[in-house]
């Protein structure tokens, strides 16, 4: 027992209850994460900064599906990782925060670094337990597992205090058994009053959340019976391929005029796994007038923004088979597909009219190109400033049901993609990782870069560059007031910074070298290395989704807009000849 500290208790039962990654700081003496690195079947990410590691973990459990552990201590230490921590609450992500107490005779008394750590994080956490006896330890971490990962997924934290870690570690034999997810299915006649609301419909919209990952198959089945259109947010993005002829985007901030109509015309909605947050429902000014199914796994979840008809608690995937097992029984005949209610509008041109000049490249070119060199089987991990907002914004991009997002949530902290892209990657260093967010949000998390290069991360970076930040310039010269601290008159240091840690950085101009910048990245993850990419945008390079909000025009303006918006322009670039241009520390 000599050997083996208590920390390697800690690290030994949560690696059995199921967690994939310990991330943080390193503490003053041997703590969790170096038990972690001894432990078979954990990853020990030792970071620069706690914000970082909390953006990670939520990289790491999203890629992985496996609870991830912060490691902190009192003090400074936990209170830096709360910014990412509420990410992680507001995103429903299964995060284990272990962090430690200061011994009991400071208490009260000016110790050192003494906080109440559970009244500060009471706010974003499910449950919070503090251990002050060995005995508790086991039975504390795998609670405290089962807690993030079932029900709503969520934060937890555990307190160790001082005496307990200095105590000898109770010598419990590891069960062998990951915590399990605990999974049911909604009662048999709400599911009938259900399916008899869907089947009368005369024009049923489905809209998953976050909540409906991994019922992909059943959702698109029951769809496809209702002819009913498919809405995501942009957590749950990935539940269905968005080229399939039922899909229409995203609800909500980044829902085009086309889409709206949609949705304000819907008169029966299945809403699956959300909260239906104020993202969400932006812009969706007639939801009195309809009726929602709505399945959640949670019961507090139903009439937080709307009562439902018929609410479902259940786990979305067994639910919504066996929602689908009943509308098909009512349905008289064979199984047929239905067609859509709402036909889907004529597909948008893929190219702009070609020209003989060079043409200026904008954020949405980056993400036609984006998809024609890394196609759609990737990780993207995506901030939501304003220029990169183009691409939540359907049909600008377009994902599959391979395609692994990682986004913020409604908390959208600045700065969270770096770290989220760092942890993403480390889960699956195999697949393409690539980030997009904009030049604030990444000078904001330059601490994530030693790490992603210390751990051979091969991840693209694709920085839109407006000289600032751009979501509040927006807003204020709408309101014609002054935009001068939104600006960043000191040249960018990131690009040196990527070049000294090995990565290599480009700052291509026209969709030609941005196509022939994202083959070299592309060539260059597989070894290992960086790639930043910076495009210099416009602020008159808004969204549309964001327009219709902030800056209405007339619906036909902006349809027009949006379809101009989803050309790629590759096909005009193609004829010209791709150049790679390195970036330099210095801006232009």
């Amino acid at each position: 027992m000599a050997d083996r500290s208590q920390w390697d208790a800690v690290a030994a039962v949560l690696a059995d209850a199921g967690c994939a990654l310990v991330t943080g700081l390193p503490s003053d003496e041997p703590g969790l994460l170096d038990a972690a690195g001894r432990r078979p079947g954990l990853t020990a990410l030792p970071v620069r900064d706690q914000r970082v590691a909390a953006c990670a973990a939520i990289g790491h459990a999203t890629v992985s599906g496996r609870p991830a552990v912060v490691a902190v201590d009192s003090g400074p230490s936990f209170s830096n990782a709360l910014t990412g921590l509420l990410e992680a609450s507001s995103l429903c992500c299964p995060v284990v925060v272990v962090t430690t107490r200061i011994p009991v005779a400071g208490l009260g008394r000016g110790g050192f670094q003494q906080l109440d750590q559970a009244a500060m994080a009471g706010p974003l956490v499910k449950w919070s337990v503090l251990v002050e006896s060995p005995e508790q330890l086991r039975w504390a971490l795998r609670r405290a597992v089962h807690l993030s990962v079932n029900g709503t997924p969520g934060v937890v934290l555990v307190e160790i205090a001082a005496e307990v870690l200095a105590a000898e570690p109770v010598d419990d034999a590891p069960t062998g058994e990951p915590v399990a997810r605990v999974r049911s299915v909604a009662d048999d006649a709400s599911l009938e009053r259900a399916a008899a609301l869907l089947s009368a419909a005369t024009a049923p919209v489905v809209v998953a959340g976050g909540g409906a990952k991994g019922a992909g198959a059943p959702l698109r089945a029951l769809a496809e019976r209702l002819g009913a259109p498919v809405f995501t947010t942009a957590s749950g993005r990935g539940v269905i391929d968005e080229e399939h002829p039922l899909a229409r985007g995203l609800v909500g901030l980044y829902a085009g005029p086309s889409a709206q109509r949609i949705l304000d015309a819907a008169d029966v909605v299945l809403l699956v796994g959300s909260r239906l947050e104020e993202t969400a429902r932006t812009g969706w000014t007639r939801l009195d007038d309809k009726r929602f199914v709505h399945v959640d796994c949670e019961s507090a979840v139903f009439s937080t923004v709307v009562e439902p008809a018929v609410p479902l608690l259940g786990d979305a995937a067994l639910t919504l088979g066996r929602l689908g097992e009943l509308v098909a029984a009512a349905a008289a005949g064979p199984v047929a597909v239905a067609e859509p209610t709402v036909p889907r509008s004529a597909e948008p041109p893929t190219d702009e009219p070609p020209t003989d000049e060079p043409q200026r490249l904008t954020a949405r070119h980056a993400f036609g190109a984006l998809t024609e060199v890394f196609g759609r089987d990737l990780t993207l991990v995506q901030e939501n400033g304003l220029h990169d907002i183009w691409g939540y914004q359907y049909p600008v991009l377009t994902v599959s049901d391979r395609t692994t997002l990682v986004v913020p949530g409604e908390q959208t902290m600045v700065g969270f993609g770096l770290g989220a892209a760092l942890g993403a990657a480390v889960a699956r260093p195999e697949r393409p990782t690539v980030l997009v967010c904009g030049d604030g949000a990444f000078e904001m998390s330059l601490a994530a870069l030693p790490t992603i290069a210390e751990n051979g991360c091969g991840l693209t970076v694709l920085v839109f560059d407006n000289r600032g930040f751009g979501w509040p310039r927006y807003l204020r010269d709408l309101e014609g007031a002054s935009t001068e601290v939104t600006r960043f008159p000191a040249p960018s240091h990131a690009t040196a910074a990527v070049a000294a840690l090995g990565g290599w950085t480009a700052r291509p101009t026209t969709p030609a070298e941005l196509v022939a910048a994202l083959d070299e990245a592309r060539r260059l993850n597989v070894d290992g290395r960086m790639a930043l990419l910076t495009i210099g945008v416009d602020d008159s390079d808004v969204p549309t989704a964001v327009r219709r909000i902030f800056d209405p025009a007339p619906d036909s303006t902006l349809d027009s807009t949006l379809d101009s918006a989803s050309g790629s322009a590759l096909g005009s670039a193609s004829a010209s000849t791709p150049v790679l241009v390195p970036d330099s520390p210095e801006r232009p």
